[in-house]
C-alpha cells in the first residue's frame, strides 16, 4: 500500500500558526496582558514546529534507498521529539515573562477588543487541531497527532488566559494575569513531556498497538485448522508503516511452491487488515520437526543439527 502524502496538513498548520500569531500579538498590544503574550509565544513555537514537521514529512516520504533499506518513516519521531522540546521551551518562556507580573502587576487595557481578537485566533486553532488529530489517527502519523495536540493545547491555553483576563476584569486582582500564565505553562510542560516520551518509544522500536496485534493473532488462528501453526510474532511501528515478522509452521512434505503460495496468502491477509502500509516478513519451518520451536524470539538460538 502506498503511503499517503501528509504535506497538505503541514501547510495548513503553518498557515494557521501565522494567522494566530498575528491575532494574538495584536491582542497583547491592545491589552498589555502577559497571559496573551504567553499565548502568542506558544503560537510562535507552533509555527517553528509546523515548519519542522513539513521538512520531516518530506524526508519520511522519501522512498527506500541503499542507505535506508527500510525507508525513512522514522523521521516522524524526530519531528515530534523536536516539537515536544519546543513546547517545553515555550513553557519556560511563559514562566519567565509571568513571574515579573506576579511581583509588579500591570493594569490591563482595551480588554473587550483584545478578548475578541484572542477568541478569533483560538477558533482557528480549534478547527485546525481537530483536522490534524483526525488525520493523524486515520493515517497513523505521529507528526500530525503531535501537531494537533500542540494546537489543542494552544486552545486550552487561550481558554485559560481568557478566563484569567475575565477574572481580572471582574475582581480587579491584577496578579491573576500572571498566575493564569504560569498555570498555562505547567499544562504545556506536561504536553511536551508526553510528546517526547512517545517519540522516544517509537525510536526504541516499540511494538504496534495491542488492538492491532490482536487483529493479527486473530487472523492467524485459522492456521491451526489447516494443520499449520506459527510462532515468533514480532512487530514494530515506524511512522505510518508497520513491520510484522513471524515463523510459519507447515507440513514438511509440502513442495517449495506449495509453501510459497501459502506464505503469500498469509502476508496478503495481514496487509489487508490495515489501511496504513505494512511490511510482512515470514520464515517457513516444518511443523513436524521439534527443532522448529527452538528459535522462538528475536535472537535465534544456535541449534546443532
Amino acid at each position: 500500500m502506498k503511503t499517503k502524502s501528509l504535506r497538505k496538513f503541514a501547510y495548513l498548520s503553518i498557515a494557521a500558526a501565522v494567522v494566530t500569531i498575528s491575532f494574538k500579538l495584536l491582542a497583547y498590544f491592545l491589552t498589555n496582558s502577559v497571559g496573551l503574550l504567553s499565548d502568542a509565544l506558544e503560537s510562535c513555537v507552533n509555527l517553528i514546529a509546523a515548519i519542522v514537521a513539513l521538512f520531516m514529512i518530506i524526508l519520511a516520504e522519501k522512498p527506500a534507498d541503499e542507505e535506508h533499506a527500510f525507508g525513512h518513516s522514522k523521521a516522524e519521531y524526530f519531528s515530534s521529539a523536536i516539537e515536544g522540546g519546543l513546547i517545553v521551551l515555550a513553557a519556560f518562556s511563559i514562566i519567565w515573562a509571568a513571574v515579573p507580573r506576579l511581583i509588579n502587576p500591570v493594569p490591563l487595557e482595551n480588554v473587550g477588543i483584545g478578548l475578541l481578537v484572542a477568541v478569533g485566533a483560538s477558533g482557528i486553532n480549534l478547527v485546525v487541531s481537530i483536522v490534524l488529530l483526525k488525520s493523524g489517527q486515520k493515517n497513523n502519523s505521529i507528526i500530525l497527532e503531535a501537531d494537533g495536540k500542540h494546537l489543542m493545547t494552544d486552545v486550552y491555553t487561550s481558554a485559560g488566559v481568557l478566563i484569567g483576563i475575565g477574572l481580572v476584569k471582574v475582581t480587579g486582582w491584577l496578579v491573576l494575569d500572571g498566575i493564569v500564565a504560569i498555570a498555562v505553562a505547567l499544562n504545556i510542560l506536561w504536553t511536551g513531556y508526553q510528546l517526547m516520551r512517545r517519540s522516544a518509544l517509537g525510536l526504541l522500536d516499540s511494538g504496534i498497538p495491542e488492538t492491532d496485534r490482536l487483529k493479527i493473532t486473530k487472523a492467524l488462528e485459522s492456521l491451526k485448522q489447516q494443520n499449520l501453526d506459527y510462532h515468533s510474532l514480532l512487530t514494530r511501528q515506524a511512522g505510518q508503516r508497520k513491520f510484522v515478522a513471524l515463523h510459519v509452521l507447515m507440513p514438511g512434505q509440502w513442495t517449495i511452491q506449495e509453501g510459497h503460495n501459502k506464505i503469500e496468502k498469509i502476508e496478503r491477509d495481514i496487509r489487508a487488515l490495515f489501511d496504513s502500509p505494512v511490511t510482512v516478513f515470514t520464515h517457513l519451518e516444518p511443523i513436524e520437526d521439534p527443532l522448529s520451536m527452538n528459535d522462538i524470539g528475536i535472537d535465534r538460538n544456535d541449534i546443532q543439527v
